[in-house]
């Protein structure tokens, strides 16, 4: 089967007479488990639950490749799964290498928390593959690609390549692209991260995250490390987002065909100084975001002129959502420097295309930048 039909086809039940097509969530905190526990496959939901199950071989399937088999672990957010993996693989005195650029919230944790237990922070920009020069002695090297919010990109392959011979893990930040749009594992990533609350589920009313990884060792210790800390996600929460996943490979398209008219149409105004997109020809990613995404994301920042101009720029639109997350399926913007702790002009829009009918967006971001010159 090709992708869409894999994606759709994993949230049925088995065909079974009088049966639902959908298995509703199961609420439970112990499970009967009677004699010998080891021999029951459900015990107590701080462990694990039917629906998770349900929902983690879906996206495990996604994550997977021609020539492997990934297994998934979901989260109760994408912070608590990147919490997972720093905290299963690094203890004081290991090296992780992450990108100067990389989602606030990861370089937070890392520096206020991981670092302060003794683990070695080294940073570098995303463009450039120039986290590559910081690899020696690294117990694991953290990739975002494209990078939010300035959409820088790295070659997966090569990066993973250079990590592998110095010795480190490779973990890939995938919530931007989702697994449809980007295969970090097939691109010799040992982990796959993301924030499904984003594009994955695409509705912005699920908080959830998952790893994906091929090694079972490595997922063992990512298993234990959400048990014993309980970052656990709800079965509401997973039985909605088996929902949303089905209609992923249509939301994606859709979202991601928006964003490169957008980025094109903006590149034109006079009004927005520098577009940053990897479907673009001039992005400076581009031929390498060609090479390993099958979709370039829904995502894409622009620069005004300066904080009036973008704050004017929001408040004349009358379709842009005014909110700080994205990939859902009504189309949203930011002033992202409003939040500081990036490295960003005080005129970044970073903007998430939806699913709207894109003649109605350009002709509202047309006029909106129209306002800005009045």
């Amino acid at each position: 089967m090709r992708e869409a039909t894999k994606i759709i086809r994993s949230t049925l039940t088995p065909t079974k007479p009088g049966e639902p097509l959908h298995s509703g969530p199961v609420f439970a905190a112990p499970y009967h488990a009677p004699g010998d526990a080891s021999q029951t496959p459900y015990t107590y939901a701080r462990s694990h639950n039917p629906t998770w199950t349900h929902l983690e071989k879906a996206i495990g399937q996604m994550e997977s490749g021609a020539d492997y088999r990934a297994h998934a672990l979901v989260f109760a957010s994408g912070m608590a799964a990147t919490t997972a993996v720093f905290g299963a693989l690094l203890r004081p005195g290991d090296t992780v290498v992450l990108p100067a650029n990389a989602y606030y919230a990861a370089r937070v944790l890392a520096q206020e928390y991981f670092a302060k237990m003794g683990i070695t922070l080294r940073l570098a920009p995303t463009a450039n593959n120039a986290q590559a020069e910081h690899l020696e002695g690294a117990k694991l090297l953290w990739i975002e690609t494209p990078s939010n919010p300035t959409m820088e990109v790295c070659d997966i392959a090569a990066l993973c390549d250079a990590a592998h011979k110095a010795g480190a893990l490779v973990a890939v930040d995938n919530t931007t692209p989702t697994p449809l749009g980007q295969l970090p594992l097939a691109l010799g990533a040992d982990l796959s991260v993301a924030s499904d609350t984003k594009a994955m589920t695409g509705h912005s009313d699920i908080l959830l995250g998952h790893v994906a990884v091929r090694d079972l060792e490595l997922r063992q210790k990512i298993d234990q490390w959400r048990t014993l800390t309980g970052g656990i996600l709800g079965p509401m929460e997973a039985w909605l987002a088996l929902r949303s996943i089905a209609t992923l490979p249509l939301r994606l398209e859709r979202s991601c065909q928006n964003a490169q008219r957008i980025a094109e149409f903006v590149s034109t105004r006079a009004e927005v100084e520098s577009v940053l997109y990897p479907g673009l020809p001039m992005h400076p990613g581009h031929a390498i975001a060609a090479k390993q995404m099958r979709y370039f994301g829904p995502v894409l920042s622009f620069i005004l002129r300066n904080k009036a101009a973008a704050e004017t720029f929001l408040a004349k639109s009358k379709l842009l959502t005014e909110a700080t997350s994205f990939g859902g399926v009504s189309t949203s913007a930011e002033r992202r420097a409003r939040w500081g702790g990036d490295d960003i002009a005080e005129g970044f829009i970073r903007l998430s295309a939806g699913c709207e009918d894109i003649e109605d967006l350009l002709e509202d971001i047309a006029q909106a930048l129209d306002a800005i010159k009045q």
